[in-house]
C-alpha cells in the first residue's frame, strides 16, 4: 500500500534529478572548455598549476568550496521570489546554475587526479558514475526524449537544407 502511494513521488524526483542532472551533462562539457580558455590567461594559468599541484584533501576543499559560495546567492534569490521578484529570483538562480556549474566543472577538472586518490571518493564517484548512466538510461528510453531527439534532427535537416540552398 505505501509503496504504490510513494511511487508517483519517486518517479517525480527521478525526473527532477534527471532535469539537472541533463542540464549538468549539456552544459559541462561546454562550460568546461569556456572555463579552459578563460584559464590560459597568465594569472589564471599559474593558479591553474597550483591548484593541479594541491595534495588531496586540499584538493576536495577547492572543489566544495564554490557550492559554499553560491549559497547566499541561492538564498538571495529565494528572498527575491519572496518578496514578489520571482523573475528575478529564477534568473538569479539560473545564472548561479551556469557559472556554478562552469567554476565547478573546470576546478574538478583541475582535482580529479588527487580525488581520486582518496578511496572514499574514487568509491562514491564510481557509484554516482554508475547511478546517473542508470537514470541517464531511463531518460533516454523515454517517449519524451525520443521525441525531442527526432524534432532536433529534423531541425537540423532543415537548417542545413536552407543554408545549402542559399
Amino acid at each position: 500500500m505505501l509503496k504504490s502511494l510513494l511511487a508517483p513521488l519517486r518517479w517525480l524526483i527521478r525526473v527532477v534529478l534527471a532535469v539537472v542532472i541533463l542540464f549538468e551533462e549539456w552544459g559541462w562539457e561546454p562550460l568546461q572548455r569556456v572555463m579552459a580558455a578563460i584559464g590560459r590567461l597568465p594569472v589564471l594559468r599559474q593558479l591553474e598549476a597550483v591548484v593541479r599541484r594541491l595534495p588531496p584533501y586540499l584538493a576536495l576543499v577547492v572543489f566544495l568550496l564554490p557550492g559554499l559560495m553560491l549559497l547566499p546567492i541561492k538564498l538571495l534569490a529565494l528572498w527575491l521570489i519572496g518578496i514578489g521578484r520571482p523573475g528575478l529570483g529564477l534568473a538569479v538562480i539560473v545564472l548561479a546554475k551556469v557559472v556554478g556549474t562552469a567554476i565547478v566543472a573546470r576546478i574538478f577538472a583541475l582535482t580529479h587526479p588527487a580525488l581520486m586518490t582518496l578511496p572514499w571518493f574514487a568509491r562514491l564517484y564510481g557509484r554516482w558514475t554508475v547511478w546517473k548512466e542508470a537514470l541517464l538510461a531511463w531518460v533516454r528510453a523515454s517517449a519524451v526524449w525520443r521525441s525531442a531527439r527526432a524534432l532536433k534532427l529534423r531541425i537540423h535537416r532543415l537548417l542545413r537544407r536552407g543554408t545549402h540552398s542559399a
